[in-house]
């Protein structure tokens, strides 16, 4: 049964850097259609996952920050009628920062937004730029001040790594961050994935990434500066204070079900994957002819179920219980974890047992992504 849901608005209004959907960008936008159809999708999902009350709502997507309030409302109402809000449910709006959508900032936690992740990304202008954000630093920061002025929980995100970042410079940005006294702050390394335009930036020699071992050295300092500070690292990128860890990112970390609707939406339930359409016009085809906008709804094998829960688990500060795994989805340990690999990475301080419960070392978090195509049993990825 659905814990969480997830709400995908994909359209931004003005071409910006911030998502994927800049071919969704739109002067305007039929709210009623839109409302009409996220209300049919909430209804079709509650049909297949009711049944206990929702722990988190998200808004992501495009620029969910400027969707109208009223339309913010009537989601809400819809989603407490069917499935129910318990106690301190959190509701998170993802924005980005820009004075336009700070605008909107009271008027959504007037209809119950009760918590906003801010896009920040640095806190330098010449990293901005060179990140291409539309923002600058002082723009940032006064939607930061809207934001804490207005919500009960705010949290924001930072890129470091980025090339030439030298210790004392990170460590200056961090200790200013900190300084603005959010609970929660989710902190990325930066990343060349293949396909995008960084990627094609080294190829054509206009940067030289940072090297690895000048990147484990700001991971590290990230780790200690954020634990000093009374916001532990409780995911491999996130840090909060005791109790604003973020509900809907534990959600999907324990591989707990949550609904996800809107184009492009993912969710799980039930041992199942679904998939919405990713351009609007096709989601709202698909709604209009049959209450939904699935594009693939897909049952999910046993080893499938355990090597995502596996993958998403051991992100976590906490680890994971392998004997809830070996409960859930009927696998034994053993053919999960390569227990010859767990006992060499044990011996070198990397992972960490404790009876059933296992997890990464803060040694070994920086290498977490190596770590997990090791320990993982191949069969079980490999299905």
């Amino acid at each position: 049964m659905a814990r969480a849901l997830y709400i995908h608005w994909p359209f931004c209004l003005a071409k910006c850097p911030y998502c994927d959907f800049n071919s969704h960008v739109r002067d305007t936008v039929d709210h009623a259609a839109w409302q009409a159809a996220l209300l049919a999708e909430m209804r079709h999902e509650h049909r297949r996952a009711g049944g206990e009350k929702l722990e988190s709502i998200f808004f992501g997507g495009g620029t969910p920050s400027l969707m109208p309030p009223a339309l913010v409302d009537a989601l809400l109402r819809e989603a407490q009628a069917l499935w129910g809000f318990a106690d301190g449910i959190e509701i998170t709006l993802e924005g980005n920062p820009s004075s336009v959508e700070a605008a909107n900032y009271a008027a959504l936690a007037a209809v119950g937004i009760n918590r906003v992740s801010l896009g920040l990304q640095s806190l330098d202008d010449q990293a901005l730029r060179f990140l291409g954000r539309l923002h600058n630093v002082d723009e940032g920061l006064r939607a930061l001040d809207v934001a804490q002025r207005n919500f009960t929980r705010v949290s924001f995100d930072l890129i470091y790594a980025l090339p030439g970042q030298t210790s004392q410079q990170w460590e200056a940005q961090l200790s200013r961050a900190l300084g603005f006294g959010t609970g929660h702050l989710s902190l990325y390394q930066l990343t060349i994935e293949p396909g995008t335009r960084f990627a094609t930036m080294v190829r054509t020699h206009e940067f030289e990434p940072l090297d690895d071992d000048a990147a484990a050295d700001l991971f590290e300092l990230t780790r200690a500066l954020t634990r000093e500070a009374g916001l532990p690292a409780y995911e491999v990128s996130n840090h909060a204070r005791r109790g604003e860890e973020s509900r809907h990112n534990l959600t999907y970390w324990r591989y707990q079900d949550y609904v996800g609707i809107g184009p492009g939406a993912h969710g799980r339930r039930g041992g199942m994957a679904t998939v919405r359409h990713k351009k609007p016009e096709n989601w709202l085809a698909a709604v209009a002819d049959r209450g939904d906008g699935l594009s693939e709804e897909r049952v999910l094998s046993p080893n499938e179920q355990a090597s995502e829960a596996l993958m998403m688990g051991l992100r976590l500060t906490e680890g994971i219980d392998l004997a809830d795994l070996r409960e859930r989805f009927g696998i034994p340990v053993s053919e999960m974890i390569d227990s010859k690999k767990f006992n060499f990475y044990q011996r070198k301080g990397l992972v960490g047992q404790d009876r059933a419960l296992m997890w990464i070392t803060e040694a070994g978090m920086p290498l977490l992504d190596g770590l997990l195509s090791e320990l993982i049993c191949a069969d079980l990825v490999s299905e």
